[in-house]
């Protein structure tokens, strides 16, 4: 049997993700369900646009709580070692400088489960999180994005 893949998560990311269900397995799919049977009295299926759009949030509903329940089933604990303060792990979040210009930027190296770019949280398996991964501060690292390599120093990990 093939292994399974482990969902790294902060705890506050695993209690997102339970709150989500909860909320799609006792308010959405019971409001869908509802949307179908009002859907199914307007008559015929084959021409009804609000039992097609019914049936394709339900599929989607569907699959969003069987996608959580397998990243749930196979989460794991991102637990720090605070006696290492200075190394880039996973959990911790990390401020490097891009050289030579002087950028700054400030991660949080999490899961895919609860990566967003936008919210300063990256994943593990991207590009610059494998490459600053076990690095300390003060560390020059080369990043390969897809806009080319970036050289980095590592300024800071907390």
């Amino acid at each position: 049997m093939a292994e399974e893949k482990q969902f790294f998560m902060t705890e506050e990311g695993k209690k997102k993700l339970e709150d989500e269900l909860n909320e799609l397995i006792t308010v959405r799919r019971p409001e869908v369900v509802e949307r179908i049977k009002i859907a199914r009295d307007f008559g015929d299926l084959s021409e009804n646009s609000e039992y097609d759009s019914a049936k394709d949030e339900q599929a989607f509903v569907e699959s969003r709580i069987s996608q959580i329940e397998t990243m749930l089933r196979y989460a794991v604990i991102i637990e720090n070692d605070e006696n290492v303060s200075d190394i880039v792990q996973l959990g911790k979040t990390v401020k490097f400088v891009e050289l030579p210009d002087g950028d700054e930027e400030e991660y949080q190296i999490v899961g895919s489960a609860e990566a967003d770019p936008f919210e300063g949280r990256i994943s593990n398996d991207s590009p610059m999180a494998q490459s600053l991964l076990g690095k300390k501060v003060g560390e020059e690292v080369t990043v390969a994005t897809p806009g080319g390599e970036l050289e980095v120093r590592i300024t800071e990990v907390k």
